[in-house]
């Protein structure tokens, strides 16, 4: 299952319509503008639209990405609770559009230490999905690459927040192929990459992985830095995407692809062209 994130200009039923036309299975989208804190409520027109156009693609696997400001983590009381705020909106927001998933990244401690900052994470996550009982959506902790003082760049850490949260069962992980790597795991061969999944596996179970990230890096192993690069162009190797698109427990797990939209020097989409070769490992 492949898709990408897509832009919602126009409106959001458009990401669902631009995926159809690119042949993908999923999308992933942001519910509004990812680098404004406000935001004007859905509108019962964007409401009709977007299912009218889940109705015509078919398409139901949808992640939506949080907006980059949220820092869940944040020693700063006021930064803390407007984060909290933006957070609760959107997952209602994911809630009155049926989409399942909710990805956010953990947030960084800001020099106040990895142990209070997972603390604080998982009490602002209690908090919202206290404030919104029963809710669907799913919220997807992402593993990071560890740049600066983020948290959540090993699967330890992950699974510690899922384990102070009040209610785990509303928190479940994405991975990232980029981050995994900058933050130090071997995605450098077929081997290395059946031991990282060997030991996410021991560590949290792979039914908790909800979504995967499909993205190549333009840096190193261990660069503790956070550079996507098309697929087969940069520092992943080729057989650890195979292994991951190959993998049974991640046949119905969406695949999205978070590199640059730009065409090849040929006239392509690049999205068409990654999906090409994801699709192709999957037959080799």
């Amino acid at each position: 299952m492949f898709g990408s994130h897509l832009s919602i200009a126009g409106g959001l039923h458009n990401a669902l319509l631009e995926a159809q036309h690119l042949g993908m299975d999923c999308v992933q989208v942001f519910t509004k503008n990812q680098r404004q804190w406000k935001t004007a409520p859905l509108t019962k027109l964007q409401i009709d639209d977007w299912f009218t156009a889940r109705r015509v693609t078919g398409i139901t696997d949808v992640i939506s990405h949080d907006s980059y400001l949220i820092n869940l983590a944040s020693p700063d009381r006021a930064v803390r609770e407007k984060s909290i705020g933006l957070f609760r909106e959107e997952l209602r927001r994911c809630e009155t559009l049926a989409i399942p998933f909710l990805v956010t990244h953990p947030g960084a401690h800001v020099g106040a230490g990895e142990s209070q900052g997972m603390k604080r994470v998982a009490r602002s996550l209690d908090r919202v999905h206290k404030s919104l009982p029963g809710y669907k959506t799913v919220t997807l902790l992402e593993i990071t690459a560890g740049q600066g003082t983020t948290l959540g760049y090993t699967i330890e850490q992950l699974k510690t927040i899922i384990d102070l949260a009040s209610d785990p069962d509303r928190l479940a992980i994405c991975l990232d192929t980029a981050h995994l790597l900058g933050a130090g795991y071997n995605l450098s061969s077929a081997t290395g990459t059946r031991a990282v999944i060997k030991q996410i596996d021991k560590v949290v179970g792979l039914d908790r992985i909800r979504c995967i990230h499909v993205n190549d890096s333009k840096v190193e192993r261990g660069s503790r830095k956070d550079r996507h690069e098309h697929i087969g162009h940069g520092h992943v190797a080729l057989d650890a995407f195979e292994v991951i698109v190959k993998h049974a427990a991640f046949k119905r797990v969406p695949k999205i692809l978070e590199t640059a939209k730009e065409k090849t020097p040929d006239g392509r989409e690049w999205d068409a062209v990654n999906l090409e070769v994801l699709r192709a490992l999957v037959r080799r």
